[in-house]
């Protein structure tokens, strides 16, 4: 019998950072006219995948571009976090999780900073841990791109997502290149969703068109083909189950 696939979270402090299901809102997209971004499904399946962990304590931090453990200057709009701090230099903030994460067997965690979600100034370093194995806490670290730019961090903004990910996966995929034209039924599938999407854009110039009126096409997010046909794998949502609550 195979074994259940699992996380679990161990608390190896007394308050580590809370974890919440990935959710498919962002405040830059909120902002768009129509919030047109979240027609873009393969973009909001990504923000929902995973488990975030969100920040402790609002903050601003600020490099000045030396090497030092203090070229980084932090500073909390009221309580302080002790989750929160410089512990590499080289202009790295570091976010202390608080957990000692155990996946099922031959599943790594890739730990890396929330999708679509931008920071001026600043990157999420990524990592994959073989977390069924190893008896070790980690970090999430973030990388200053700019000296003395200012970096905001909002209480409960995310600053972490963990990612379980089956190990030797890669090694199991056999590349290959081909000319499209080798695979008849695809070539002809592509060619029917490229002239209609040539046309649905042609058409969506001119006021009061049919395309005009529908905005955007929906195929993809309805996971219909260029025939119509409907592949009943589809996803539009994904179904995470939450961490129990402590």
């Amino acid at each position: 019998m195979k074994d259940k696939l699992r996380i679990t979270a161990y608390e190896v402090i007394e308050n580590p950072m809370t974890i919440r299901v990935g959710e498919r809102r962002r405040d830059w997209i909120e902002a768009l006219p129509d919030r047109f971004a979240y027609r873009c499904l393969p973009l909001t399946i990504a923000n929902q995948a995973g488990w975030e962990l969100l920040n402790p304590a609002a903050f601003t931090a600020r490099w000045n571009g030396k090497d030092g453990l203090d070229a980084i200057t932090i500073k909390f709009d009221g309580d302080t976090s002790p989750l929160v701090g410089s512990h590499f230099g080289n202009g790295v903030l570091t976010f202390t999780l608080g957990y000692l994460f155990r996946t099922t067997k031959s599943h790594n965690l890739w730990v890396k900073g929330p999708a679509n979600q931008p920071k001026d100034g600043i990157a999420p370093l990524e990592g994959i841990i073989e977390t069924d194995w190893a008896p070790f806490t980690f970090t999430m670290n973030w990388q200053f791109t700019r000296k003395r730019h200012k970096v905001r961090f909002e209480k409960d903004e995310p600053i972490a997502v963990v990612l379980p990910y089956p190990r030797h996966y890669l090694g199991k995929f056999e590349p290959a290149r081909k000319n499209l034209n080798e695979d008849a039924k695809l070539y002809g599938q592509y060619v029917k969703w490229r002239d209609s999407r040539l046309e649905f854009n042609e058409e969506l110039q001119k006021a009061g068109s049919e395309a005009a009126k529908k905005g955007w096409q929906r195929t993809y997010m309805k996971g219909e083909d260029s025939t119509g046909g409907s592949f009943a794998g589809h996803e539009t949502k994904l179904r995470v189950r939450e961490f129990p609550r402590g």
